[in-house]
């Protein structure tokens, strides 16, 4: 009877590790094949570099194609449903941005729960955003912007990648805290914004600095200040809009995340080599270029700044009364 007792018990731990060990060999083998990183934004803006930096890495580092696949609209929202309706295996991944903080507040009902449905993986990196103008705007700073402003209510378009995203609510948030009444101009994208506002269709954006360097450095913009707390490194000569509207700061941040109940052990083989990314000198080089800067920690880190940011982002959106389109 001891014996037959002693036999239980073994064969009962067996059951215990034996998914343990194959969840610790999957890890071991992933990824299998190629995997899809769903950026919600079309090429060229600020989440599709910061997608294209890791995923490259990623790519050279597990041995696999890591594949950009673009799927705007709907601020972010059309991407983030294809991921939690994906298998939670590792190969179906999503660049998180800024937009996913604010969605939470803006939209009343969503096909998904964003906190619950997508297990964060851990951060790329965080950018300032820009204030520049159409260079047939007289001004040159922002003291003078907000006076021009002031002087044409309703009369200044600011545009934006899209209604909700990074760049819209940032806008909102210097229209409330520097008192100017401008209209929002959305777009499918920070790249096609910035294209009419060298054309001259607009006259004000907030777009990333990944994005929009170059058409600054080649003098296509005028940029006025960055909207973080301190200078940008890559725009050293350019003032922070705090240091005209107090208490001012706004950032654009980009993440990785996968579906809920995809394996731990995945989640944190994919922190690791993201955070040895992170850490890696040529990969802080070229993110200072964009003027980013590095965004490691653990997936509770990531997890916490979006808790954050959600907050942060839903006071602006009932006070400006954003609404979806």
């Amino acid at each position: 009877m001891k014996l037959l007792r002693r036999r239980f018990v073994q064969l009962a731990a067996g059951a215990v590790v034996l998914p343990a060990i194959t969840r610790i060999a999957w890890a071991q083998a992933y990824p299998s094949r190629q995997v899809r990183l769903i950026v919600g934004y079309p090429p060229g803006g600020g989440a599709d570099i910061a997608g294209r930096l890791i995923g490259q890495w990623l790519s050279e580092r597990l041995g696999q194609p890591f594949v950009i696949e673009n799927r705007p609209g709907a601020n972010t929202n059309i991407a983030t449903e294809a991921v939690v309706r994906a298998p939670p295996d590792g190969h179906t991944l999503f660049l998180i941005t800024t937009a996913n903080a604010v969605n939470a507040t803006l939209y009343d009902k969503l096909n998904f729960n964003f906190i619950r449905d997508i297990a964060p993986i851990g951060g790329v990196m965080r950018v300032p955003n820009v204030m520049q103008v159409n260079q047939m705007i007289p001004a040159k700073t922002v003291p003078e912007f907000i006076a021009y402003a002031q002087a044409n209510p309703g009369k200044v378009n600011f545009a934006s990648g899209g209604n909700g995203g990074g760049s819209h609510v940032i806008g909102e948030l210097f229209k409330t805290m520097a008192g100017v009444d401008m209209v929002h101009v959305p777009y499918r994208g920070d790249a096609p914004a910035l294209t009419d506002l060298i054309g001259g269709q607009v006259q004000v954006a907030f777009p990333t600095v990944p994005v929009s360097i170059e058409y600054i450095k080649a003098g296509k913009l005028r940029a006025l200040a960055v909207t973080t707390s301190t200078r940008s490194e890559a725009l050293p000569e350019l003032p922070t809009v705090g240091e005209f509207v107090p208490g001012f700061e706004a950032s654009s941040w980009f993440g990785i995340g996968a579906p809920k109940n995809t394996p731990v052990e995945i989640v944190d083989k994919l922190n690791r080599e993201a955070n040895t990314a992170l850490a890696d000198p040529k990969m802080k080089a070229r993110l200072a270029l964009l003027g980013g800067t590095v965004l490691p920690g653990s997936p509770i880190d990531l997890q916490k700044l979006i808790a954050d940011e959600t907050e942060k982002w839903g006071k602006v959106v009932k006070f400006a009364g954003i609404k979806p389109e």
